[in-house]
C-alpha cells in the first residue's frame, strides 16, 4: 500500500522554502501527441528541416506543453491539480527537442509570497533546460486549507 504524503499546510510554510523539485521529459513522440491534443501542427514543432530553416537549432517543444507540463510538480506537491488556482509564465527561450534522446526540463518550486488571509501562497518555478531559463516569471498560485 503507497504511503500518501500529507498535503502541505499554509502555516509551516516560509518564503524562500523549496517545496518540489522535478524534472519533465520531452521526446519527438510527446511533441507529436501534443499536436494532435492542441491542434498546434506548426512544423517547428516536428519538421527538423524547417525548424533549422527559420533560424531555430532543431524542433522546439510546444512552449504551452513546457508550461503545462512543469506546473505537474506544483500540483503534486500540494496533493490536488485543483489547489492551483492561477498560473502564468512568460516564454523565454526554446527547448529543442533532439531526435534521439530527447529533452531534460529541470524544475524548481518555492515560496514566493504567502497570503494568509485568502489560504494562498504564491510558488516561483525555476524552470530550465541545459542551464538555460525557459521560462520566466513563472508563478502558480495554490490555495490550501
Amino acid at each position: 500500500m503507497a504511503h500518501e504524503q500529507p498535503r502541505p499546510v499554509l502555516a509551516d510554510l516560509a518564503v524562500g522554502d523549496v517545496v518540489a523539485t522535478g524534472a519533465v521529459e520531452l521526446d519527438r513522440a510527446r511533441l507529436v501527441r501534443y499536436a494532435g491534443a492542441s491542434g498546434d501542427f506548426n512544423p517547428i514543432h516536428w519538421d527538423e528541416s524547417f525548424a533549422t530553416g527559420v533560424g531555430l537549432p532543431d524542433v522546439i517543444a510546444h512552449g504551452m506543453l513546457t508550461m503545462g507540463s512543469v506546473v505537474g510538480v506544483v500540483a503534486d506537491w500540494a496533493g490536488d491539480p485543483g489547489a492551483v488556482v492561477a498560473y502564468q509564465t512568460r516564454f523565454t527561450k526554446p527547448v529543442p527537442v533532439p531526435r534521439d534522446g530527447g529533452a531534460v526540463v529541470e524544475v524548481s518550486a518555492a515560496v514566493g509570497a504567502i497570503d494568509a488571509d485568502a489560504g494562498t501562497v504564491r510558488v516561483d518555478l525555476t524552470v530550465t533546460h541545459e542551464g538555460a531559463k525557459v521560462l520566466g516569471r513563472s508563478q502558480a498560485t495554490v490555495r490550501l486549507s
